[in-house]
């Protein structure tokens, strides 16, 4: 058994960052799978881990660690092997708010429980929050799309390394085909997630994998 355990759900994309981020750092883990659909993340026993019921939670170092960008910041100020931010102030504010794009802009407005709620409020059904889900991505993907290019080549979003902008990125790639929202014009991204897919760490970490192994 690892030291170190992942409090993880398969589908959720705070957990596949954080997988994606350990796989990258090749640090072991263990996952403990906490069942959203059984609503186990309200369990007492969960909250504990972390009063806001959300996963991911790491147990890691003797202490319990919560909310996905800060787990992987502490990795990487921990574990220095293979650092996930580029060298240098202003290129690491650079990624910063790629990674911010998706986990501060969009993830937000398209977490399940919030969209669920605000369809619900308008009287609408499942093929509304789809149209929901897929407005909201397509909003943040767009901007993105020129921030990259900004950035100039790589082959990633920043550089020629996975950053933690790819490790937010690949997720929210993941929920916008799980719920149709069309990316392929975005050619830039479109290519960063087909090089991500030939990734070991980033196979891992894919939520059918992880679901399989549970």
């Amino acid at each position: 058994m690892s030291d170190i355990i992942l409090y993880d759900y398969w589908r959720s994309s705070a957990s596949y960052r954080v997988r994606i981020a350990l796989n990258l750092k090749n640090i072991a883990y263990e996952i403990v799978p906490v069942d959203l659909l059984t609503r186990e993340h309200l369990s007492v026993e969960h909250l504990e881990r972390n009063p806001q019921g959300f996963i991911p939670a790491l147990a890691i170092d003797d202490e319990m660690l919560t909310q996905s960008l800060a787990i992987i910041d502490y990795l990487d100020e921990t574990r220095t092997k293979l650092p996930l931010l580029p060298d240098g102030t202003f290129t690491r504010q650079k990624v910063r708010a790629m990674a911010h794009v998706i986990a501060m802009d969009i993830h937000p407005v398209c977490n399940l429980s919030v969209a669920a709620y605000a369809v619900q409020k308008m009287g609408g059904d499942d093929d509304d929050r789809a149209e929901w889900m897929q407005h909201f991505i397509l909003k943040g993907l767009q901007p993105l799309e020129q921030l990259i290019r900004d950035a100039g080549e790589g082959g990633f979003c920043f550089g020629a390394e996975p950053t933690l902008a790819d490790i937010c990125l690949i997720p929210q790639l993941y929920n916008a085909a799980r719920w149709g929202a069309d990316f392929s014009h975005l050619t830039r991204i479109t290519a960063i997630g087909e090089k991500c897919a030939e990734i070991d760490a980033f196979q891992k970490a894919y939520p059918e994998t992880v679901k399989a192994m549970s």
